[in-house]
């Protein structure tokens, strides 16, 4: 069949909106009607070549939509089903998968850095040549052919661009909170980026009791704002990562027991990690360039028993942990609407990355229904 989507034609290019070639799903595959997709950085690192991606290629990795059709041997979900997609689908019998490390698994990895499903071959063409997929996904399109693992149902009441921005942003920054780093009620929080995901690691905190939530961005504006998500306290970028981290140990008496790193930058990690106390955590978040270094005060972490750990997808379980967010959305504990400062119409994407590149949005969303405002309500 063919459908829209946005294609990037090569690393460093604009996205172009055009009719591709669309198979139909495979064995352990389904074709889902999306309704709405998020605009990510890590779409972003795709097109600037901050992550190496083959080219051409339909982006897009935050999804929500409508299943359409079910290949062979599926038995997960059904057509009519509304579903939010995961870009991280698991095997379930890899060494990571049985170590309840699925965020690792051996299957999807490779499969996601050949450009094709699972099988390692693509759904998507343009004039008989081959165009690749993004993270398992593809979803700046009017359809798509996905894993079936990918899909986790959601409930009738779910608006489609808050199950989107779900099945990344959302789940990697509240995760990264609950499942990484376990933050308790009573415990001290930083967060260093306040775009999706940080102000995702945010309202995870908040809904987790942490006592003290310090947000940090470049922007004041944007670290002030964090307030609204569940901060406790803002800190303006102080220049360097020594300061700033200071600024945050001096806010809370002596450093937080977590510290949320969310911009990929070497900068940003240090100061996450010195703004700790003794026995904190720094957790790093971000996706850094292939040749980014991180220089550390070795003595502070054998003295002050210091830690700093890594989190894909927030340690995330998407089957189990989707279900668990947009409940907790649902009963107003993460007030995930919030996130979403624009609607545009998938012709209009371009402007959606300038709004991203410019760090005026919080989150655009391509909306695929129909509905669009260039300033959310």
């Amino acid at each position: 069949m063919e459908i829209r989507a946005a294609i990037l034609p090569a690393t460093g290019a604009a996205l172009e909106v055009a009719e591709v070639d669309l198979a139909p799903p495979g064995p352990g595959e389904v074709l889902v009607r999306l309704a709405a997709t998020g605009v990510c950085h890590s779409d972003q690192n795709a097109i600037d070549g901050t992550a190496p991606t083959r080219c051409p290629a339909v982006l897009g990795h935050e999804g929500a939509g409508v299943v359409e059709e079910v290949g062979s041997g599926t038995s997960l979900v059904r057509p009519g089903d509304r579903v939010a997609l995961s870009w991280a689908p698991y095997c379930g019998v890899c060494e990571h998968c049985l170590r309840e490390l699925p965020q690792l698994c051996e299957a999807a990895w490779p499969a996601m850095e050949a450009g094709g499903l699972l099988d390692g071959s693509s759904r998507l063409s343009r004039n008989g040549a081959t165009i690749y997929h993004y993270s398992l996904l593809s979803t700046f399109a009017e359809m798509a052919v996905v894993p079936e693992r990918a899909c986790v149902p959601i409930a009738a009441d779910v608006p489609f661009e808050i199950a989107g921005l779900v099945g990344c942003a959302v789940t990697t920054g509240v995760c990264a909170v609950w499942r990484t780093a376990g933050v308790r009620p009573g415990d001290r929080v930083a967060v260093v980026g306040c775009g999706g995901v940080g102000l995702s690691a945010v309202m995870g905190a908040a809904a987790a009791g942490a006592d003290r939530i310090v947000a940090v961005d470049l922007s004041p504006e944007k670290a002030a704002a964090a307030e609204a998500f569940g901060a406790t306290d803002a800190v303006p970028w102080r220049g360097t990562a020594e300061d700033t981290g200071g600024a945050v140990r001096e806010l809370t008496g002596g450093g937080v027991d977590h510290a949320f790193e969310a911009t990929g930058r070497p900068e940003a990690m240090l100061a996450a990690f010195l703004a700790t106390r003794n026995r904190g955590q720094a957790v790093l978040m971000g996706i850094a360039a292939e040749d980014a270094v991180l220089p550390l005060p070795a003595r502070s972490i054998p003295r002050m028993e210091r830690r700093v750990t890594g989190s894909l997808y927030g340690s995330a379980r998407p089957d189990r942990d989707f279900p668990v967010i947009l409940d907790m959305y649902r009963r107003g504990r993460l007030p995930l609407d919030r996130l979403i400062s624009h609607r545009l119409p998938l012709e209009r994407i371009g402007e959606a990355f300038e709004l991203l590149r410019s760090g005026s949005a919080l989150r655009a969303v391509i909306d695929l229904e129909g509905r669009t405002d260039d300033v959310a309500a």
